[in-house]
């Protein structure tokens, strides 16, 4: 995790957890290409400069975003959220979610959770004039491997 801020900032991007923290030095090794993170952090006031990185940023989907709490003051509690593991999802343009729910490491049983949570917060957040049967089918794969339907239906 990588934090954008000033050097009085520094200390307490660190401390609550960030991988990296910094301004100029990391501003310049991100133009150079570097992308050595999983996420990246800015304070409102270093957006001027994180915004002029967004061809290296933009790509990856990596650049902070004050719609996703990736642009906040509150370094601290966007740094812990982040460590917990909260991750955006979005529909594309054909209303499917492609998200990672796991890794084939991972125990099976926290994989099904993972997919149990994200379900329930789909449904949660659904539209109020959306019909029932608002998630048709689920299907689960590795990175390159044929997928997995899904039986996520609850039997009444």
């Amino acid at each position: 995790m990588l934090v954008f801020c000033k050097e009085d900032r520094k200390q307490e991007a660190l401390d609550a957890g960030a991988t990296y923290a910094g301004d100029t030095e990391y501003i310049e090794k991100v133009k150079g290409g570097w992308t050595d993170f999983d996420v990246a952090v800015a304070t409102p006031d270093m957006m001027k400069d994180v915004g002029r990185l967004g061809m290296v940023l933009g790509r990856k989907g990596l650049k902070p975003n004050p719609k996703t709490g990736t642009v906040t003051a509150d370094i601290k509690t966007a740094v812990a959220e982040l460590k917990k593991g909260r991750t955006e999802y979005r529909a594309d343009k054909t209303g499917i979610i492609h998200i990672a729910v796991g890794k084939v490491s991972m125990d099976p049983a926290k994989t099904a959770e993972n997919v149990t949570t994200l379900l329930n917060e789909i449904e949660r957040k659904k539209p109020a004039d959306a019909k029932a049967g608002f998630v048709h089918t689920v299907s689960v794969n590795s990175s390159m491997g044929p997928g997995v339907w899904v039986d996520f239906k609850e039997e009444e």
